[in-house]
């Protein structure tokens, strides 16, 4: 048995404080730290916060590599390098790259999944496949050369490993086929997004069975009041949401908004490149030239491209930016993800009997341990 005393302990629904959390490779439970079982080893909080690891659903790479590198040794460092961000599991992400790569990537998820659960990194949860089957006019920084026609059959092949597919609904035609039968014979969530829908056909997709959207606002028809476009069929589609929160992508004002209207539907995201983590300079993003200055990425001609974003820091930024108290910042980064992929029976939050996924922060919410399974994974160094 662990405990973890001296902490503020983020739950679902409040901070509780004088209390400590007693886990193996689950939780175990929350008691008066007078009640801490005498043969338990204690780690000391000091007085930061303790809250469940995040779950981050869109993240392309880190430390210079990408997932799309189809490589065992960049999956080990991308997952490694995501424990100082408080990241317990992740969806590596591909991009609109050739289909070839694409499968590779994913191969290569999937032979690690397995392994991923016990080692010194960030657990590989599936995979999410941002393309091939996107709208060429809402491309953003994907290559418009490897756009395909939805291919129920190709996620059909890796619905194993694939969670989370994001799609242009518009072009799968013939009534949304390609959706209708991903649906019907798979668990993978269909996401819209880098879509020109209209209102009409975005509504249409949810009815046919999309229950996600893809970076909300970014590479898709706008909210306007004769055009209300894909942004307002997320707000009012019963299908949960990311949204990328490094104050850039999407403007701070719109926090609370969002949080009103989706509640356990919003999912904070990175949308993370490989230059995550490294110092501004040029770097690739499956295979093109991206350039990072300040907190922005962009294509050499000047499309913006993904963050640098480390999920601990952009539930921060919410937090200090909206009205959204801190466990519900927390939960957008934790337990709504765990719901989005049917996994909040045993991930997302300190509750008894869930997964011991939990993480160690300061008073700025700098990550100090990463725990998964009950094991620490990483300690910084300060």
């Amino acid at each position: 048995m662990i405990a973890i005393k001296n902490g503020k302990i983020i739950l679902e629904n409040e901070v509780v404080l004088g209390k400590a959390l007693l886990f193996t490779d689950r939780i175990e439970g929350i008691v008066d730290e007078s009640l801490i079982p005498a043969d338990a080893q204690v780690i000391d909080a000091e007085g930061g916060y303790v809250s469940p690891g995040f779950i981050e659903l869109h993240i392309h790479g880190y430390l210079s590599k990408d997932v799309c590198d189809a490589s065992v040794e960049s999956l080990r460092i991308i997952s490694k390098g995501l424990l100082s961000n408080g990241v317990t599991g992740y969806l590596p992400t591909t991009m609109t790259v050739d289909m070839a790569v694409i499968r590779r990537a994913l191969e290569v998820c999937r032979n690690l999944q397995e392994e991923s659960k016990t080692w010194q990194g960030s657990a590989i949860l599936g995979c999410h496949a941002e393309g091939p089957f996107i709208s060429e006019s809402k491309k953003g920084a994907q290559d418009p050369r490897h756009i395909l026609k939805p291919d129920a059959a190709f996620v059909k092949e890796y619905a194993d490993i694939i969670r989370i597919i994001t799609m242009a609904p518009e072009t799968d035609e013939n009534d949304f086929a390609a959706i209708r039968e991903i649906i019907r014979d798979t668990d993978v969530v269909v996401s819209m997004g880098h879509t020109s829908a209209d209102y009409a056909t975005a509504m249409a997709s949810v009815e046919a069975g999309v229950g996600h959207v893809t970076h909300l606002f970014n590479a898709m028809t706008p909210l306007a009041h004769r055009a209300p476009g894909v942004v307002t069929a997320a707000l009012n589609g019963d299908v949960s949401c990311e949204l990328i929160v490094d104050t850039f992508h999407v403007d701070p004002c719109f926090y609370d908004m969002l949080y009103r209207l989706k509640g356990r539907q919003l999912c904070f995201i990175t949308d993370c490149l490989p230059a995550g983590g490294l110092p501004e300079g040029e770097y690739t993003l499956g295979g093109q030239k991206i350039i990072y200055r300040g907190i922005v990425c962009r294509l050499e001609d000047g499309t913006v491209a993904g963050s640098v974003l480390r999920l601990n820091r952009g539930v921060w930024n919410v937090y200090t930016h909206s009205s959204i108290p801190l466990w519900e910042c927390v939960n957008c980064a934790s337990l709504n993800p765990a719901i989005t992929l049917g996994m909040a029976d045993r991930k997302g939050s300190l509750e008894v009997g869930k997964d011991a996924d939990i993480i160690i922060t300061d008073a700025q919410f700098e990550v100090k341990k990463t725990i998964i399974g009950g094991v620490v994974q990483y300690e910084s160094e300060d």
